[in-house]
Order: C-alpha cells, then structure tokens, then sequence
C-alpha cells in the first residue's frame, strides 16, 4: 500500500468542492426588502439545518507519480469535455493523436497504450491508473484483455478542434 500523501486529483477535487460550497453559501446570501422577507432559519439553525446538503460521488481516482502541467493554446477558448469509454475486449482506438491534452484514469481492465513516448514503446496502464496524455504524439488504446477496459477521461482540447484526430498528417512524426 502506497503511503498516504496528497494527490493533484484530490486537491483539485477538494478546491473544486470548496468552490461549489462557496458558491452556495452566496447564493444563500441574497438580500430582500425587510418588509417582504419572511426568515427561513432562526438565528440558533445552522446552514446545514435550513439548506440542502452538497453531495459529492468520488467514480474514479488513479495516482500520477510526476507533476503534471496542463497546457492548451487555442484562438477561440478551450472546450473541456469528460467522456467515459469503454474497450470491449479486442477493441482498439485505432492510431490518433490530439490536438489538446488529457487526464484519464483507468476504472477498470487493463489498457495496453502504444506510443513512442515509452522506451519499449508499450505501457500497460492498470485499474486505479491515471493516464496524462499530451498534445500532438501519435499512440493507440487497445483492450488486450478478456475483460472490458473502462476509461474515465477529462479533453482539455482547443475549441472548434476534435477530441480525437485520425488524420495523421495532423499528429508529431
């Protein structure tokens, strides 16, 4: 077992949840006309009592042992999308590359990523594994198990751009 230590993917997950509870909370600081306000809560309630309760559902973590830095340059923003994806075994994402970055992590099975980018060429990315991905490098997702590959996947892509080119001719060499 991995000792325990902060993860980039909990301290955005914690400022993520931060966020929304700040917002929350402003949203529930409205100010009304006195002689129309009708009080919702005592002045002995606590938020928790007079509001919703904000729920938070973890669906996957995985670890990276190096920093990681997002980069995306586009003229018109950048669009973020997050897509699960599921390899059934056999199946391939066909040789790609794309224009933004990606942060995945693996739910479940066993993906074999071939890329350049590896010294052998090959990686086999396991449940619980967080996969970063880069702008530009021609790899290949491929399902080589006998059970299916699940992926969780956040495109930080420029907009207007697909989340997966085929057209090679786009991709590095």
């Amino acid at each position: 077992m991995k000792a325990t230590r902060p993860r980039p993917l909990d301290r955005v997950r914690v400022t993520v949840l931060l966020c929304a509870a700040a917002f929350a909370m402003s949203a529930c600081s409205t100010t009304t006309d006195a002689t129309s306000a009708t009080p919702s809560a005592t002045a002995t309630e606590s938020p928790a009592e007079t509001h919703a309760p904000v729920e938070a559902v973890d669906l996957a973590a995985g670890e990276q042992d190096a920093p990681v830095e997002v980069s995306v340059s586009g003229d018109h923003g950048v669009g973020v999308t997050f897509r699960e994806i599921t390899l059934e075994p056999g199946a391939t994402t066909g040789v790609h590359c794309h224009y933004g970055q990606l942060v995945a992590v693996v739910a479940e099975g066993s993906l074999t990523h071939y890329a350049d980018i590896y010294p052998s060429g090959v990686h086999v990315y396991e449940t619980g594994d967080s996969i970063i991905e880069g702008a530009g490098y021609r790899h290949e997702g491929r399902n080589e198990g006998d059970e299916s590959v699940v992926l969780w996947v956040t495109y930080i892509i420029p907009e207007g751009k697909p989340l997966a080119e085929t057209d090679l001719s786009h991709c590095d060499a």
